[in-house]
């Protein structure tokens, strides 16, 4: 952009930092960073390339259900029953955090719902979702479960599974190109 004052032309380019340019620097250097990071943890693993990127996408997958606290247990499971590596599996459930949970749980919600042919209008509160959840697990109280948690529980289960498939693949071909890349 140019302006013309007095026969003089200024471009305010030149005078004006980029701030959009910096900040996208900024992200896509955290994102180089986090990528080599994850791609020396993993490199490091003794396994083939096979179970570390098939246990790492086992983590990542699990990341897209809904049963907080029990990410690890389930990636482990998942992994041991497909011969992949526990310690890389433990190393995907790092997709699912507080950040990537605001974007997962209103999604699987949303698309169970639209697979269950239930109503798509309402609010959910996944705060009082999971502490109710806690609630009825601790003291057993089955009532609770079936009345506040279930039908939201429920689609976020149906709806987590074409995620689940998707992340997997994503995942399991990403880092095995990564490792056999890396090797």
């Amino acid at each position: 952009m140019t302006l013309l004052l007095r026969s003089r032309t200024l471009k305010l380019s030149a005078m004006l930092p980029e701030p959009t340019s910096c900040v996208i620097k900024m992200k896509f250097t955290k994102l180089r960073e986090i990528y080599q990071n994850l791609s020396q943890k993993l490199s490091t693993l003794h396994a083939k390339p096979y179970a570390i990127a098939a246990g790492f996408a086992c983590g990542a997958a699990i990341s897209m259900t809904p049963f907080i606290g029990f990410h690890l247990i389930l990636a482990a499971l998942t992994a041991l029953m497909l011969r992949a590596s526990v310690v890389a599996s433990a190393l995907g459930t790092v997709v699912g955090n507080p950040w990537t949970f605001a974007l997962i749980w209103p999604t699987t919600l949303y698309v169970g719902r639209l697979m269950l042919h239930q109503p798509l209008e309402g609010k959910t509160n996944f705060e009082l979702l999971f502490e109710n959840m806690s609630k009825a697990l601790f003291h057993a109280d089955f009532e609770l479960l079936l009345q506040d948690v279930w039908p939201v529980l429920y689609p976020m289960i149906v709806g987590c599974i074409p995620f689940y498939i998707v992340v997997w693949f994503i995942s399991y071909i990403f880092i095995k190109h990564l490792i056999t890349k890396r090797r």
